[in-house]
């Protein structure tokens, strides 16, 4: 059978199971309206994936702007009310209504522990995700270096950065750790950090492939990358249902929790000689860019926020994921695109949908479910990958997972804020006979362990 043939099966088939079996979890609910047909836009190669939408029309314009108005048949992953556009929710006795005023083009809330999603409005619109596309990147490429590995800064590792990119200051010719790369990526959103990572492990290219691939893994078949830093690019697009998959996935990371939780940092800066003629090396604070971590003149931290990572781009607009805990309930919230252009709309906004979460938590009948990776299903560390913290002793990839909940490493010297780390406390999949379809979809998360300055 010829390659492409073999691929486009391949899809096709991995569509087909996970759409069967998000149905056969949320058939009470899909019960209540016509199912609409599976997304064809699930199946083939990633670039046909990217270039249609489920009806066969463009999702995104050749320049990657997204259309006016969301396609009226979406992809079925995770339940057939998720494919319907406008907003999804199943209010029960007692349940408070959704919060108004909400602007934007989609977003989902779900219970980041059962996979149970709370409500959502057009999960699967294939957007722009701006620098949230990073949450991908980490998911990747964080277990393959231990944090100790020093690399020293090529000119060309720099090149093909797209103008007005975000930038954490890396400097040509200067050493860093990967540790300090990866608090450049989480707290600045710093392109130059994923380029160098990314020459680190053989190129964008190269880079841009394995997300792909782990996409595919994840099923989050909304999504095609284009750039590994989700800078503007043609096709490139995800959704809020994918965006939700990934940060689940990296949040079984114990390095990919300790920096998208870390608030501030000091960063090494540029080599000077000082007046002794003596080469010095100093640092600078950077602060992380999520406003719900960190605060700022107009929102204050959200109470149990634990990340996970925001974007704003010319094409994206806006665009955020979130995790947070509140009397043991852990809740992720993905929010694409306010219309409102009011200063941190975006936040306002997943705060707005995660209040109401926590409030309506078991008194909704969920609308459909974030699925779980291919592969994960009898593992007790779903999407797990190699850790390369066995290599260096230190926090790093799924490896590292414990059974009791853990602080985590405070990132760098200097580091300050609030420090929240996700452990994993296991759990076996219980099986249908024959073990066609999963009964029981938690992915545990640990409880939210604090530390204040």
């Amino acid at each position: 059978m010829p390659a492409p043939m073999k691929q486009t099966v391949r899809r096709a088939l991995l569509v087909t199971s996970a759409t069967l079996a998000s149905l056969a979890l949320t058939a009470p609910v899909s019960l209540a309206a016509p199912r609409p047909s599976p997304s064809p836009a699930a199946s083939g190669s990633p670039s046909a994936r990217a270039s249609a939408s489920p009806t066969g029309s463009p999702s995104a314009s050749p320049t990657g702007s997204p259309s006016a108005t969301p396609p009226a048949d979406m992809s079925t992953v995770g339940g057939a009310r998720l494919g319907r556009p406008g907003t999804q929710v199943a209010l029960a006795g007692g349940a408070p209504v959704l919060p108004g005023g909400l602007t934007a083009r989609s977003w989902i809330v779900a219970d980041a522990e059962s996979g149970d999603v709370l409500a959502s409005s057009n999960a699967h619109w294939r957007l722009p995700p701006a620098s949230t596309m990073k949450m991908l990147f980490a998911d990747t490429v964080l277990p393959k270096f231990p944090k100790s590995t020093v690399h020293k800064v090529d000119p060309k590792d720099l090149a093909g950065m797209g103008s007005g990119s975000s930038l954490v200051g890396i400097k040509e010719g200067e050493t860093y750790t990967v540790h300090d790369l990866w608090l450049g990526v989480f707290l600045r959103s710093g392109n130059d950090a994923v380029h160098v990572l990314s020459a680190m492990n053989g190129g964008v290219a190269a880079t841009v492939e394995e997300m792909n691939e782990h996409a595919e893994e994840l099923q989050a078949l909304d999504t095609h990358v284009v750039s590994p830093d989700g800078y503007d690019a043609p096709r490139q697009v995800s959704s809020a249902y994918d965006l939700t998959l990934v940060a689940r996935s990296g949040l079984q990371k114990a390095d990919f929790r300790e920096y998208c939780s870390t608030v501030s940092a000091k960063f090494p800066g540029e080599t000077t000689k000082n007046k002794k003629g003596r080469l010095t090396r100093g640092s600078f604070a950077i602060q992380n860019t999520n406003r719900l971590l960190s605060g700022d003149y107009d929102i204050t931290q959200y109470p149990g926020i634990a990340g996970v990572k925001n974007g704003n781009t010319t094409n994206a607009g806006a665009t955020f994921t979130g995790v947070a805990e509140r009397n043991g309930k852990v809740l992720l919230v993905t929010v694409m695109n306010p219309s409102k252009t009011d200063h941190n709309e975006v936040y306002k906004e997943a705060a707005a949908l995660l209040d109401w979460g926590f409030q309506a938590a078991g008194k909704v009948t969920p609308v459909g479910e974030l699925v779980r990776p291919q592969g994960a299903q009898g593992s007790a560390q779903p999407g797990a990958n190699p850790s390369s913290a066995a290599q260096d002793g230190q926090a790093g990839g799924a490896g590292n997972a414990s059974h009791k909940p853990v602080a985590g490493a405070v990132a760098g010297s200097g580091s300050g804020g609030m420090w929240i780390a996700l452990a994993i406390t296991g759990g076996l999949l219980v099986l249908l006979a024959g073990g066609a379809f999963l009964v029981n979809r938690r992915w545990p998360l640990p409880d939210l362990v604090r530390r204040r300055r």
